[in-house]
């Protein structure tokens, strides 16, 4: 059996993969979570085979999730599903050692095999985002995206300093450097760019 443990924010969605995959004969769901931090420490104590994770949830984002799973050295695979069909998205999952990036709009079936890939020691990517994940580099630091995702929240560089434990003339800087790598005259659109690319 595949066991499985599934991390999807939204109520419905999270639902109906559930059901979808416990129909399938050789597939076992272990449970479901809502959230990021939830999904690290469920990995951590059911140690499913795979943990399907959606990107943008609350807590922790499916690629910071990755990278904790990696980084506590959870004996478990990592599959992304997303309805963000974003190559820098790709790039960032493939860096924190995703075994598996599929975007939701393709058929339940297809999902199923590729999780019978991944648990046979194979990778599956889409093949369109796998192309456009390599022709354009992320020029962000994690720096950079931690004051961006900061500032996309509406807090002032006062805010961001304090919470940040930095100086508001640093934010300040650092904030500035970020601009100037994605060539945006403003942090709104730097943050859109950003997020436009996958980069955020």
């Amino acid at each position: 059996m595949i066991r499985v443990l599934l991390a999807e924010d939204q109520a419905m969605m999270r639902g109906a993969l559930a059901a979808l995959l416990s129909l399938e004969p050789d597939i076992e769901v272990l449970g479901t979570v809502a959230d990021g931090e939830a999904a690290v420490r469920e990995a951590y104590r059911l140690h499913p085979d795979i943990l399907v994770s959606d990107i943008e949830m609350p807590g922790l984002t499916g690629l910071e999730v990755a990278e904790r799973v990696r980084r506590f050295e959870v004996p478990c695979k990592v599959v992304i599903l997303t309805t963000f069909a974003r190559p820098g998205y790709l790039r960032r999952a493939l860096d924190a050692g995703v075994a598996g990036y599929m975007i939701k709009d393709g058929p339940a079936e297809q999902l199923a095999s590729a999780l019978r890939t991944v648990h046979g020691g194979g990778r599956v990517i889409d093949s369109q985002l796998a192309v456009g994940a390599w022709t354009e580099a992320d020029p962000l630091s994690d720096r950079d995206r931690q004051l961006l995702r900061t500032a996309a929240t509406g807090a002032s560089a006062a805010e961001m300093a304090a919470k940040l434990g930095l100086s508001a003339g640093t934010v300040r800087n650092y904030l500035s450097e970020a601009m100037g790598k994605l060539g945006a005259s403003s942090r709104i659109e730097a943050i859109q760019i950003a997020r436009e690319k996958g980069w955020l």
